[in-house]
């Protein structure tokens, strides 16, 4: 017995979790909610198994993305093109998401999603937090060596008991970014004296690099959690006043995803299912965690491990694209949910308007980097327009569900970029790009075997 599940390899161990995370999600949907609480036992149980999984990706950005900047940046001192591959990253950022926006707004327009739905004003609500563009200049500097800020809340207070206050840490992945490249350039100008912290660096990331490993590993269990929990608190109800609108986020990032995504790399001349097999991994997990920096270490790895892109190289572009590179949240859902609340208002948007979407959704995304999720994205858009901000409140239900295409396309392209850069600046690793996969989702390393990983016999943590 133990054998046989020692031969189930990961991509089915991930296909059997979703297949379970969406049964026990629909379970728990018919088990009844004791008073005052708000889920049952199999919903928390759910929620708790996601939320800890995510956190232990969380856990790992802050060392893997530092010290792997750093080591890039010391890797790329003899790299003449370093400028010039920045340079075309960022450019390819705005060019995939002129195209997404421009795919939002066609099937905006073409749907009407603001006039087909039967959700009332009266979820017009003002959002708590808002997007301005002073956000990405203060966004770029560190508050402090981590990047680290808390957010003090009040909770309610027991019958007859004063207010609990509870802080929340949450780290900025940009002012990390910059950050690390601030310390790589210093140490490179330092010289010898700074050969032993780089030594220690590299032996950090390779520790780092091992604990990913274990956490990735314990996917399947997360992605049970994290889609059971989505198909227990959001069900049809909360998605019917808003089908048509839900439906065209799906679409817009298939689209960009299954079509633009497979064009753009075989315009390269590289192949669009070997791309797809090797950013699976990393897209399927921005799906079930509905967060881009939670799924970093995932697509990081596979950016470098699976499509062949140069790790001195991928460790500054994946991180950057986690923060600025958002066709799906900073793109076509804007693009989208503008249009939505302007026909939901009764505003009529003129060409000046739409010209205003696709610049806020290229360039607003790296304006709301250091904050979290789309609904921030979507207040810059709203405001620039003058469209009414209480339109948010309307689009809160169903956020999550849009939340996981949103992001799993994301994902896709922080892959993309990196690899179509690589190619075109002739560095990437065709071979293993072409490489066949392992049952485990990724390319053996020298001295692996297919068979081996099949059987389960091997750590596959790459060697550094």
């Amino acid at each position: 017995m133990t054998s046989a599940l020692k031969r189930v390899t990961f991509g089915w161990q991930i296909l059997i979790a979703l297949v379970l995370g969406i049964g026990l999600g629909l379970v728990a949907q018919q088990l009844p909610v004791p008073e005052g609480a708000e889920s049952n036992w199999l919903g928390a149980t759910l929620a708790t198994i996601g939320e800890l999984f995510v956190q232990l990706l969380r856990v790992i950005v802050i060392p893997l993305v530092v010290t792997a900047i750093i080591a890039s940046i010391t890797n790329l001192k003899n790299v003449t093109n370093a400028a010039r591959l920045a340079g075309k990253t960022l450019l390819w950022f705005c060019i995939t998401a002129l195209i997404a926006v421009a795919i939002g707004m066609t099937i905006g327009l073409v749907t009407q999603p603001g006039a087909n739905t039967t959700i009332s004003q009266d979820a017009a609500q003002n959002p708590e937090s808002t997007g301005s563009w002073s956000d990405f200049l203060t966004g770029l500097f560190p508050v402090n060596i981590l990047g680290l800020s808390a957010d003090t809340s009040l909770e309610a207070p027991a019958a007859g008991g004063a207010p609990v206050a509870s802080t929340e840490l949450s780290f900025n992945v940009l002012q990390l970014v910059v950050l690390a490249l601030v310390i790589g350039i210093a140490a490179l100008k330092v010289g010898k004296p700074a050969e032993p912290f780089l030594a220690f660096n590299r032996s950090l990331l390779a520790i780092v690099s091992k604990v990913l490993w274990w956490v990735i590993r314990l996917a399947p269990i997360g992605t049970v959690g994290l889609l059971g929990n989505a198909v227990a608190n959001y069900g049809w109800e909360a998605l019917s006043p808003l089908a048509v609108f839900a439906v065209d986020v799906y679409i817009g990032c298939a689209i960009v995803m299954f079509v633009v995504y497979p064009l753009l790399a075989k315009a390269h001349g590289l192949s669009a299912r070997k791309w797809f097999s090797g950013a699976w991994p990393a897209i399927q997990l921005g799906f079930v965690s509905r967060s881009s920096v939670g799924t970093l270490p995932m697509t990081q790895r596979v950016t470098e491990r699976n499509l062949g892109v140069p790790q001195g190289y991928a460790s500054f572009a994946v991180p950057f694209g986690a923060t600025t590179k958002m066709d799906g949240c900073a793109a076509i859902y804007p693009a989208l949910a503008a249009i939505f609340v302007a026909q939901f208002f009764g505003i009529q948007l003129q060409i000046s308007d739409y010209l205003l979407i696709a610049f806020v959704s290229v360039i607003g995304s790296a304006a709301t980097a250091g904050l979290t999720g789309a609904i921030v994205m979507l207040t810059l858009t709203l405001s620039t327009l003058g469209l009414p901000l209480a339109g948010v409140g309307l689009l809160l239900a169903v956020d999550p569900i849009l939340d996981m295409m949103r992001t799993a396309t994301n994902v896709a392209g922080q892959t993309l970029i990196p690899t179509l850069v690589a190619k075109q600046e002739k560095i990437l690793d065709v071979d293993r790009y072409n490489a066949v996969r392992s049952d485990n989702g990724f390319v053996p390393e020298a001295g692996e075997t297919i068979a081996a990983e099949q059987d389960g016999a091997r750590d596959l943590e790459p060697s550094r």
